[in-house]
């Protein structure tokens, strides 16, 4: 029987291996190796890296180029313990990546794109393409080069036949979300001008609000990311010219000034952002929001009133981006991290629903102009069956929010 058991149990686990293989496919890494001349470096003076997939049919010549997340570095300390990591160097990156969701070549799970040229950008600076230092210092042999990388890497897809791109999508989840934010217009002005241009930020609209003890904690952690980074010149000099640098690092004090279309995909509730900005671990010494952060449902009372207030500021935050149609918005009330990437959030028969529209229904709808209603905004947790909850714990990754305990 205990055999019997153990053959039944093995075959369900190779049938959910195969479907899962069944959602995506690997993709191989490119290293550019000639970006090195150029100074396009990642923060340990490694080249450059991405994926690639080429497109078919009819999406030839149309284009996704979605940037790996990973958060940011602030200081000497931070970025040196990034630089022996795959977020640092891509001596460190994995040869292969799985591509799924937004990345997906299967018609019947990523309708709208599956076809398209898709790329994954690695990320591997520290702070979201925008920085550009031209010393290094012998003692720490940091490169604070990202913005270079960016700009590099769009000009080597460029040479790979995106020069000749009708339609692109510049996308990205987290830090790579917030990049595809910043670098929207810029991405823009460098694809072919009859190009139809429009970008996706996966929760990447991180807030600028107070933590649980006052402190507006995530804003100095931003200004010290934008100054060891060099960042301010490649920030929009929109912002830049009536507020500080720092500030301008936050999606709120730039989305106004976006000209090209723009949908962000975010959660409400968004853990990392509970994590990091409302109760970082510095700000909570006792640990008695260690359980709520971690996992919603275990809020007390008073910590979920917080948080629901947590989500008032954030929806404050997207106004913005104001009424145009070009603006588009998926916010949901689940309690999770990047929601592009998975099939199971992407597009599922349990996929997230808000107004009976998955997330890549509502971004296919926004991209193509299918519909007059792009805004989709959910009602307060727990209202939303359809969501997806995944315990994402920030504190195991000291490298990428340092004020963690």
């Amino acid at each position: 029987m205990k055999r019997e058991r153990m053959s039944q149990w093995m075959n369900l686990q190779v049938f959910a291996l195969l479907l899962l293989l069944a959602e995506g496919s690997y993709v191989p890494i490119t290293i550019l190796n000639d970006a090195v001349s150029k100074g396009a470096v990642c923060l340990d003076g490694s080249p450059p890296a991405y994926h690639f997939d080429k497109g078919s049919g009819e999406g030839i010549n149309n284009w996704v180029v979605h940037i790996e997340g990973g958060g940011w570095c602030s200081d000497v300390t931070s970025c040196l313990w990034r630089k022996d990591t795959r977020l640092g160097s891509s001596e460190k990156m994995e040869e292969q990546l799985y591509f799924a969701g937004l990345l997906s070549d299967t018609e019947d799970l990523n309708p709208d794109f599956y076809n398209w040229n898709r790329v994954k950008i690695r990320y591997c600076d520290g702070g979201s393409f925008t920085g550009d230092v031209e010393e290094v210092d012998p003692g720490n042999n940091l490169h604070f080069r990202g913005a270079r990388i960016f700009v590099t890497v769009i000009d080597e897809l460029l040479a790979r036949g995106m020069k000749n791109a009708e339609k692109a999508l510049l996308s990205g989840c987290s830090a790579g979300g917030l990049t595809s934010i910043l670098h929207c217009d810029r991405f823009k002005s460098l694809l072919p001008r009859g190009a139809t241009v429009k970008c996706l930020s996966d929760a990447g609209y991180f807030v600028d609000v107070k933590d649980i003890s006052g402190v507006q904690r995530i804003e100095e952690f931003y200004s010290q990311v934008v100054k060891t980074h060099g960042s301010a010149k490649h920030l929009p000099e929109s912002c830049t010219s009536r507020l500080s640098p720092g500030l301008c690092f936050f999606p709120q004090h730039v989305a106004s000034e976006i000209d090209a279309p723009i949908f962000i995909v975010n959660a409400a509730y968004d853990p990392w952002q509970i994590q990091n900005i409302l109760a970082p671990g510095i700000a909570d010494p006792g640990g008695s929001w260690r359980s709520c952060d971690l996992d919603i449902k275990s809020c007390t009372p008073d910590q979920l009133s917080i948080v629901q207030e947590f989500r008032s500021e954030f929806l404050k935050a997207l106004s913005p981006l104001g009424n145009s149609p070009s603006k588009g918005m998926f916010i949901d009330s689940c309690y999770i991290h990047c929601q592009t990437e998975t099939q199971e959030t992407w597009f599922h028969n349990d996929a997230p629903l808000l107004s009976n529209s998955t997330i890549s229904k509502a971004v296919g709808d926004w991209y193509y102009e299918r519909s007059d209603s792009n805004k989709k905004i959910d009602c307060s947790y727990p209202c939303n069956p359809t969501c997806h909850s995944r315990v994402f714990d920030a504190r195991k990754y000291p490298g990428i929010y340092k004020n963690h305990a």
